[in-house]
């Protein structure tokens, strides 16, 4: 007689109740239904640490035999695995070996269905043999062998725990995305400001191999050739103009970016307020805007790209000051292609307190926005950071918002807050980010001396972006001139 235990994975059964040696007979087996997604073959890649492309390049894996992602093979049998440890036989089974034969590929969206058959009983030694079938949603075998385990001998009835949480998210997709607006724009040449450590001196050299910018190294030639042979960085390509201090060498740049030789600055290894001071000596790099410093960082837990601003330059800024910051945020938004960002200016709480300045701040730029005196965007504000970002918070407290739950750029009421935000959603919630300094004629990637060289070869792209728009702004004036 053939008895079959159906499970499917999406079971909420609170208990694990096991089958003991004694209550399996031969014949006797129990069925477990599971639909591979591409999470599963990301987090089956995460934790085994088999990143074969053909599991997760779509270009790679299109240029196979199996023309196409598959899942790895031991997914599949990790099915089994989970059949065996929860249902059948169920806790206080010990998985002795097992025979596979892989006869088909599994793909995105295949629905599996694994059964495991009792084909054999030792009595002796109190173990059993398990036939192992998993078959596909035509009916086509992927997966077929042998299991030998040790059941329970005693019955247990648990209660069912939770697996943890498996929050995927992956930096290099996110990278190669930004990297993709940027691919197909031409090279920009790029003053590199007092690069003397390897950390930035390897970010503009990673830069232009990505093809994004030409590097002009401003610094003391000498210390930069010892850093760049000590910490193996080919140099090959990238122009050095050599001068003996910081102060210099942020001089030069921004006197190269005011006659138009370079389109672009770069921080290397010196302080922020050292290069935007030489900036703002420059009468042809002013805009009359304010000078103001955006991050734009990849988290995890949120679902597109969020701009923090500002978070770097400006202190303490008056409500003028946050209108030019937010106008910034704005137009840096639509070169990424936002068409209206969604702005939330930030404070303590969601509704205009006297008490807290922000919250007026708040609504003084939103009306500034209804007027005209702000534009492109679309603004919120007073919002706490929660309902800000969080739908099911701003739902919990009553807002009712375009921008609430669901913003673009979170505008800080000052420096201090920004940059705690920013600093915590990287080092607390692994986010990966980028910056740049906005508001002069021409764009700066602007990071930490602490980042490494992904985040300025990211910074690199925001600038290069940045410039080609300005490039289409000159070239159109040009024209409505002509």
């Amino acid at each position: 007689m053939n008895t079959h235990t159906n499970i499917d994975s999406t079971t909420d059964d609170a208990w694990m109740e096991n089958v003991t040696y004694d209550e399996l007979h031969v014949g006797q087996s129990a069925r477990l239904l599971r639909t591979v997604t591409l999470d599963d073959i990301q987090a089956f890649a995460a934790v085994s640490g088999d990143i074969n492309p053909a599991h997760l390049n779509p270009a790679y894996a299109d240029a196979t035999m199996f023309e196409g992602v598959i899942a790895h093979g031991m997914l599949g049998a990790a099915l089994i695995s989970a059949l065996f440890g929860t249902r059948f036989p169920g806790p206080g089974t010990i998985y002795l070996g097992q025979e596979l034969k892989f006869t088909r590929p599994v793909r995105i969206g295949d629905t599996l269905t694994v059964v495991v058959t009792v084909s054999k009983k030792d009595d002796e030694k109190k173990r059993v043999e398990m036939a192992c079938l998993v078959t596909n949603q035509n009916g086509e075998v992927v997966l077929k062998g042998e299991a030998k385990l040790m059941p329970p001998t005693q019955k247990v009835r648990v209660q069912r725990i939770n697996a943890p949480h498996i929050q995927l998210f992956d930096p290099e997709a996110r990278f190669n995305a930004l990297l993709d607006q940027a691919r197909e724009l031409e090279t920009v040449r790029c003053a590199v400001v007092h690069p003397v450590d390897a950390g930035s001196l390897q970010g503009a050299m990673d830069a232009a191999r990505y093809g994004l910018i030409q590097p002009v190294l401003i610094g003391p030639e000498g210390r930069i050739r010892r850093i760049a042979e000590e910490a193996g960085i080919d140099l090959r390509g990238a122009e050095i103009i050599a001068v003996e201090h910081s102060h210099a060498a942020a001089e030069l740049a921004a006197g190269m970016a005011a006659r138009r030789e370079v389109e672009t600055l770069m921080k290397g290894s010196l302080h922020t307020d050292e290069l935007l001071k030489a900036v703002l000596s420059q009468p042809g790099l002013r805009t009359g805007r304010r000078l103001s410093h955006v991050f734009r960082f990849d988290v995890p837990l949120y679902a597109k790209p969020l701009i923090i601003t500002d978070a770097a330059i400006n202190i303490r800024p008056n409500l003028l000051e946050k209108a030019d910051i937010i106008q910034n945020a704005i137009e840096f938004a639509q070169v990424m292609g936002i068409e209206q960002p969604k702005v939330a200016i930030l404070s303590a709480v969601e509704t205009v307190t006297p008490s807290i300045p922000s919250t007026l701040d708040a609504a003084a730029l939103c009306k500034m926005a209804d007027r005209g005196q702000i534009t492109g965007g679309l603004l919120d504000g007073p919002l706490a950071f929660d309902n800000a970002i969080s739908m099911e918070a701003a739902r919990t407290k009553g807002i009712r918002s375009e921008v609430a739950g669901q913003a673009d750029i979170l505008a800080a009421p000052d420096l201090e807050s920004g940059n705690m935000v920013a600093k915590q959603l990287e080092y607390l919630a692994g986010a990966s980010g980028s910056g740049l300094v906005l508001g002069a004629r021409v764009p700066i990637a602007l990071t930490s001396r602490a980042d490494g060289p992904s985040v300025r070869v990211a910074s690199a792209i925001l600038a290069v972006l940045a410039a080609h728009h300005e490039r289409q702004k000159q070239t159109q004036d040009a024209w409505k001139l002509g």
